[in-house]
């Protein structure tokens, strides 16, 4: 076990339907196009895979898909959709699980290399991908970038969603690196509380977790279209590469 948080049987069933915006063929199909670009003929590998909102349709594309997954309630709803011999998921944690073979792409995707609460074990999570990675395979994590930009002096939280049913902020602690996410759903006429905990990391740093795992960089770009990363972008999305032997 790590330090991420254990998602519990009532987020795992409610996270499909909390994220149908996020997965639908419209907003995924960039990200899909992305990846199985990259794993080529070759064999992908999800960190986190979660219900499986980018494994499965991935693997529909015709990319091997294996996943590790902590969290076996999330795992749990990914199995209704799909066989485990169509796609294996191992239960574990993404920094230290080892599964069989070797892989054209390790992906790790919607800021869950955040759920590692120490620089430490997200480190081990890049030492991980490069682990499973075939000389010449791709690592690629997609992560915000950290909006401290937004925080005149003395204020500790920034809003990133203010909706009908849904209000959402961050507080942060700069001394540690760390975050907590907040949300506020409105149901049935009452909002439900729910809080996260994120250690959030720089581009830079992430750069240099890379290369302590002995990766190169590749690409960094601004989403999954391609833009260019500027330093106004609000996200990020990183290739490092395995040299070859």
């Amino acid at each position: 076990m790590t330090s991420s948080e254990l998602w519990t049987r009532a987020t795992a069933e409610r996270y499909d339907t909390e994220e149908a915006e996020a997965s639908s063929p419209a907003a995924l199909g960039p990200a899909l196009d992305f990846l199985a670009g990259l794993a080529g003929d070759g064999r992908a590998l999800e960190f986190a895979i979660g219900t499986g909102r980018v494994g499965i349709p991935l693997r529909e594309r015709g990319v091997p898909v294996v996943g590790i997954e902590l969290s076996e309630h999330m795992a749990a709803v990914l199995r209704r959709k799909v066989d485990e011999e169509t796609l294996p998921v191992t239960i574990g944690d993404m920094a230290t699980t080892v599964v069989p073979g070797r892989f054209t792409l390790v992906y790790l995707v919607y800021n869950t290399i955040t759920n590692l609460l120490t620089q430490d074990e997200q480190v081990e999570c890049f030492r991980n991908a490069a682990r499973h990675l075939e000389p010449g395979g791709r690592f690629v994590i997609e992560l915000g970038v950290p909006p401290l930009r937004l925080l005149p002096p003395g204020q500790v939280a920034v809003p990133f969603d203010v909706s009908e049913r849904h209000l959402g902020f961050d507080t942060f602690d700069l001394v540690e690196q760390a975050l907590v996410s907040h949300h506020f759903t409105l149901e049935d006429g009452r909002y439900r509380r729910d809080d996260s905990r994120h250690r959030y990391a720089w581009p830079a740093e992430l750069d240099l977790m890379a290369r302590l795992a002995g990766l190169e960089p590749e690409r960094r770009v601004a989403d999954w279209d391609g833009t260019p990363f500027t330093q106004d972008s609000t996200k990020h999305v990183s290739v490092w590469r395995k040299p070859p032997a």
